[in-house]
């Protein structure tokens, strides 16, 4: 039963949920509603499930006093189906756990820290998105293999550099002079217009917070220390789709230039004329092969998406058809139409893509790190600072093989590594935990980093699991209303749905004590055939009389009259059928005109009313079996389950739902 399913069949089974506007449940204090022994239900849980209904489209305070009692009623039902499936065991099925711990994983997630840093983290990519950077850099980048005093060299550098353009240095010509990007030469590190994602993200972090003018501190990056300085701020256009004719040229070869340069201008002067037909002109000259045969259309794109010519040139067209005059490119000579311009798309539209894009990045890296600063900060990490460099120092060099023999000869397998929210893990923990981990690989180098780090990660997020189990009160109930909803399916599995399915005894006894239900009303053999071509309709009709109902006549009128009818036979209740009820039963051959159709009837033998068979009534006899079960079940439960209903908190639960 997957995730689906179970929610829609705790809000249809359960209760009869309606849409109402209540307080944080957090908030909601503990009263028992009702109990039975020592079995308690808090008013808080039959809250929840309430609440799980809002918005379906009842106003605020809307809960009438029998949609009330009926919801109470069915939550009581409800909870008497969970309490038993407990006293079977049904929560102690390998089944059960496993399907519970698969629901427990997805719960979860939306209360995390990792999933508010997530959150955070697309909203501020998305809300940078609505606009685009003009930015100018230098780059600084170290030799290989660089030393410590080779990095600050470089830094020196930078700092000089940046200390040149706040004394009126042009950072363009700057770059031509100092900068380590090959691309300098050409741009002098100007980078055009980029939006979020488009940029390293130490790149961007810094782009997006400099005031246009203002020059950065050096930047670093895992190409170096960059220098950069914003040159313009724009609101996103969102995209854009233009078609294109290509006229290429080698940029080395001079004439050759030239010569595109004219071709491109006859080409131009070309689509002015009024007869012209684009997409003809994209196919006899355009040198892009990809797309000469499509009319010239690329794939829609945005800002930093295409070198700065192009997309400037593309998002200055303004009107749909717009065609741009030649533009020159390293690729060579273009001619643009605008095919259409659309914004940016809603944050919810953008989610998973900006998702899958961010967590490609290092940024997931830094994520996961601040995940980890707030966890250790929440529940009191306290590490072993004077052992852990000790440690690292010794044990990086230990084969994985080697490594507990060699905490026991230094004395460290019983210290205290870290200490997290009163709890003490040591060096033998750390142990414990490499160990059971089979699937994953041994590493070969930094033994005791790689696995402490790992080590710490999975405690920290045992660690915050523990804490909403035990504090979180919206989590505590989610978890508990799928739970108790795994529960509820598999005792009504067990003792309803497929017990009345596969007891054929019980089917029978039951189809024996009700036969009364299960009655023939007077029947007919018919044989119905409705007229659907006009021109075939007497021949059907010499066919047709003075023959009886029978599979050869049916087989011989279906091969003689293969098309102009439509056909339908069987043993029908002919009292109530809306055609047959109008027929004498008494003759074979009839006619009859309905709703501007004609039909010609032929009938057969009559059955007078009696009783179905079991095998004719097996499907009745089985939906009929599970209700009988159901509501033995519940005569059972209340039995053994005697309810005493706190009628003061009942009546204090209306009144909140009503408020």
């Amino acid at each position: 039963m997957n995730y689906r399913t179970l929610s829609a069949f705790l809000l249809i089974v359960s209760l009869k949920l309606v849409g109402l506007s209540l307080p944080s449940i957090a908030q909601v204090q503990k009263e028992i509603l009702f109990a039975s022994g020592q079995k308690e239900v808090g008013k808080e849980e039959f809250m929840y499930l309430i609440s799980k209904g809002k918005g379906v489209g009842n106003a605020p305070g809307s809960l009438s006093r029998d949609e009330f009692e009926e919801n109470f009623d069915l939550f009581l039902k409800f909870k008497l189906k969970v309490w038993e499936a407990e006293s079977l065991g049904l929560d102690t099925t390998e089944e059960f756990r496993r399907e519970f711990a698969s629901f427990k994983e997805s719960l979860i997630a939306p209360f995390l820290i990792k999933n508010s840093v997530q959150e955070g983290e697309l909203r501020k990519v998305y809300g940078r998105m609505q606009e685009m950077v003009r930015a100018s850099h230098i780059l600084f980048q170290f030799p290989p293999s660089a030393s410590t005093e080779d990095s600050l060299t470089v830094l020196k550098m930078a700092l000089k550099v940046k200390a040149e353009i706040e004394n009126g240095g042009d950072i363009n010509s700057l770059a031509v002079a100092y900068s380590d990007d090959p691309s300098a030469k050409i741009n002098k590190g100007d980078l055009g217009y980029f939006t979020s994602l488009q940029m390293v993200p130490q790149f961007e972090e810094a782009a997006f917070g400099l005031p246009i003018g203002t020059v950065s501190d050096p930047v670093l990056t895992d190409f170096g220390y960059h220098i950069l300085q914003v040159k313009d701020r724009q609101p996103n256009p969102g995209e854009v789709s233009v078609s294109h004719i290509l006229v290429r040229f080698d940029s080395e070869n001079a004439s050759q230039e030239e010569s595109a340069r004219r071709k491109v201008g006859d080409i131009y002067a070309e689509i002015q004329k009024e007869s012209t037909v684009w997409e003809e002109i994209v196919r006899a000259f355009s040198e892009d092969p990809s797309t000469k045969d499509k009319g010239g259309v690329l794939p829609w794109f945005g800002i930093g998406a295409m070198i700065p010519e192009f997309e400037v040139a593309a998002f200055s067209l303004t009107e749909v058809g717009e065609i741009s005059p030649p533009l020159k490119t390293p690729y060579g000579y273009h001619i643009l139409r605008l095919e259409g311009k659309r914004e940016l798309a809603p944050y919810e539209d953008m989610e998973q893509s900006i998702k899958s894009k961010l967590f490609r990045q290092s940024k997931s890296i830094l994520i996961q790190s601040q995940v980890e600063a707030i966890q250790k900060a929440r529940y009191g990490f306290k590490e072993n600072e004077s052992l852990i460099p000790k440690m690292s120092s010794e044990l990086n060099k230990v084969a994985f093989e080697n490594f507990e023999a060699t905490l026991v000869a230094k004395g460290w397998k019983e210290v205290e590594l870290f200490n997290l929210k009163g709890t003490s893990y040591t060096p033998s923990s750390l142990w414990t935990y490499m160990k059971g981990q089979e699937t994953l690989p041994q590493p070969t180098q930094s033994t005791f980093d790689g696995w402490y780090a790992a080590f710490v990660r999975q405690k920290l997020a045992e660690t915050e699991e523990k804490d909403l189990e035990e504090n979180n009160k919206d989590y505590q109930l989610l978890v508990k209303e799928y739970r108790d909803g795994i529960l509820l399916f598999s005792l009504n599995n067990q003792e309803v749905w497929q017990k009345g399915i596969n007891d054929s005894i019980g089917q029978k006894v039951y189809y024996s004590n009700h036969l009364q239900n299960y009655q023939w009303k007077n029947r007919v053999q018919a044989y119905l055939i409705k007229v659907e071509d006009n021109s075939k309709l007497e021949g059907a009709r010499k066919f047709l009389q003075f023959k009886s109902v029978a599979p050869s006549t049916i087989s011989g009128f279906e091969a003689a009259f293969p098309e102009g009818f439509t056909v339908e036979s069987g043993n029908f209740e002919y009292e109530d059928h809306p055609l047959l009820s109008t027929v004498d039963v008494s003759k074979s051959y009839q006619e009859r005109a309905q709703e501007g159709d004609t039909y010609l009837i032929l009938l057969g033998k009559s059955t007078p009313a009696g009783p179905r068979l079991f095998e004719e009534s097996r499907g009745l006899v089985i939906r009929d079996y599970q209700d009988f079960l159901e509501k033995s079940l519940m005569e059972k439960l209340l039995a053994k389950y005697p309810i005493v209903i706190n009628e003061a908190v009942k009546e204090k639960a209306f009144e909140d739902l009503n408020q």
